[in-house]
């Protein structure tokens, strides 16, 4: 029995030893994660939505794999895409009157706060406008919540104003520079990355 009982310590030794280098090894690795791709959203109507994201927002109508048999679009633009499906439990959508900053939402980063103010006036959409400042600092944050045609919050904000600075020794931020964006089809057929 002894020699039984050592052979199992060894075995749990080993065991041990292999889960304590594998742990050691996945230390410090980076995940190969590498932007935000999409957003989906249900909606109560999908024509009516993505005449909203591309007439408000600029977004492109995009193919979808013809495998997706339910009803949804796909959206593109600015590095992020948009996912429509449409709803079968209008339950499951927002109040599309309520804006609440602190409430969930995707916000788009925006070099001319004013030209979308100007776009939301023109759709006649209802909004909210503030400015955060740090007095600290002396930075200040533009910010335009608005709700699309489902109740979905939107954030349009000159966040660029603001640096990103780390919490705590953990973590450190990546920007995507050369992958971030998919390959886009041109006009005359070719494959080409977005650079605009």
């Amino acid at each position: 029995m002894g020699e039984n009982s050592e052979a199992n310590g060894d075995q749990v030794r080993a065991r041990r030893d292999k889960e304590e280098a594998e742990e050691k090894n996945n230390e410090g690795k980076e995940l190969p994660l590498m932007a935000l791709n999409h957003v989906s959203r249900l909606c109560r109507n999908v024509k009516e939505s993505v005449d909203f994201h591309t007439k408000v927002l600029g977004f492109v109508l995009i193919e979808r794999p013809p495998a997706f048999d339910f009803d949804g679009a796909w959206l593109f633009n600015y590095g992020v895409g948009i996912h429509l499906v449409q709803s079968k439990d209008e339950d499951r959508l927002p109040d599309t009157d309520h804006l609440d900053p602190m409430d969930n939402h995707i916000s788009f980063q925006c070099e001319d706060m004013g030209a979308i103010e100007k776009r939301l006036k023109e759709f006649n959409i209802k909004y909210m406008k503030r400015t955060v400042e740090d007095d600290e600092s002396g930075t200040a944050i533009d910010q335009l919540f608005f709700n699309d045609p489902d109740g979905f919050m939107i954030e349009i904000c000159n966040c660029e104003n603001l640096k990103l600075v780390p919490a705590g020794s953990l973590g450190q931020i990546k920007l995507p520079f050369d992958r971030h964006n998919p390959p886009v089809e041109t006009r005359n057929g070719d494959d080409d990355h977005a650079t605009n």
